[in-house]
């Protein structure tokens, strides 16, 4: 997330009304944001980050990850809230609330292997015959998958409802990926892909491509961002039944600050430099261009 957090004076620990909890305790809390205002509970001791994480479990869907924020805390000895002290760690009962600053900031979308995870969604053999220009899209995940393993980035991979829908189609080679899961939720973001980025703290963007755009794609994007991670959606490795929902999810998802880009593009930055030592190899994955998959075309 892109929060800020303030250095400032020192401030008691808890800074809240009531008594303190023993250590290993739940702490009661109440958190606000905007006009709302939930009381939860977070463990005795916890710092600003599991505050944050508190904030974005209870306000996930109405925080704009692309602000910056300052979390604050109310001081009774002031009658107002202050921001939350450099150090602070939850003690007592308290109140405390998230408040976006004004400043919007811009998402570059610069892409580093050791930042970046890829997420293949759903290329199962029964969309085969339904998805348009599917056998495009699935050369083009394989040539990602295939710089993945180049470059050393770690993927994970979802198939919704296996069981009714197929496996991964055989033409993507699973060789080395992180994790394949099944799922009925449309969102690849599920309990076992959030442990396994949280096991990846470095990571700080996301490659993801696979379908249905307007659906499974879309709803992984916004779920990811609202977890303060980037997301670049390879537009020649994902498509839909429609053409036109594959395009207007496209454009949703890029007017919401996500990156909408090519394979092309996001293999090279990956490298970055033509003196990197695996330029030579993802050079070879991209002497062919990728095919046009109706991205050109009228929708």
């Amino acid at each position: 997330m892109a929060a800020a957090e303030p250095a400032v004076p020192a401030l008691a620990g808890g800074g809240g009304s009531g008594g303190g909890a023993p250590s290993g305790s739940s702490v009661p809390v109440l958190f606000c944001f905007s006009v709302f205002a939930r009381p939860s509970s977070v463990p005795h001791g916890a710092g600003y980050e599991l505050l944050i994480q508190k904030f974005l479990s209870l306000y996930g869907d109405q925080i704009d990850m692309h602000r910056k924020f300052v979390v604050q805390l109310f001081a009774e000895e002031w009658g107002q809230y202050v921001d939350l002290p450099k150090g602070f760690a939850v003690g007592e009962r308290c109140k405390v609330r998230l408040v976006p600053l004004q400043i919007q900031l811009t998402t570059l979308g610069n892409l580093t292997p050791p930042s970046t995870v890829f997420f293949c969604c759903d290329m199962q053999e029964r969309f085969r015959p339904a998805i348009k220009y599917f056998g495009d899209i699935i050369s083009v995940g394989q040539r990602l998958l295939q710089g993945a393993r180049i470059l050393g980035i770690p993927v994970i991979v979802t198939e919704q409802y296996p069981k009714g829908l197929g496996s991964t189609v055989q033409e993507i080679d699973l060789t080395g990926v992180k994790l394949v899961l099944p799922k009925t939720k449309f969102s690849m973001v599920l309990p076992e892909v959030e442990a396994a980025l949280a096991e990846l703290p470095g990571v700080r963007s996301v490659v993801l491509f696979g379908v249905e755009t307007h659906v499974c794609i879309q709803q992984t994007a916004l779920e990811l961002v609202g977890r303060g991670i980037e997301v670049h959606i390879v537009a020649d490795a994902t498509s839909s039944r429609s053409m036109m929902d594959r395009m207007f999810a496209l454009e949703r998802l890029a007017r919401t600050g996500i990156i909408v880009t090519t394979s092309e593009a996001v293999l090279l930055q990956l490298v970055a430099d033509k003196d990197h030592p695996k330029f030579k190899e993802i050079q070879n994955l991209i002497k062919a261009s990728a095919p046009e998959s109706g991205l050109l075309s009228k929708v």
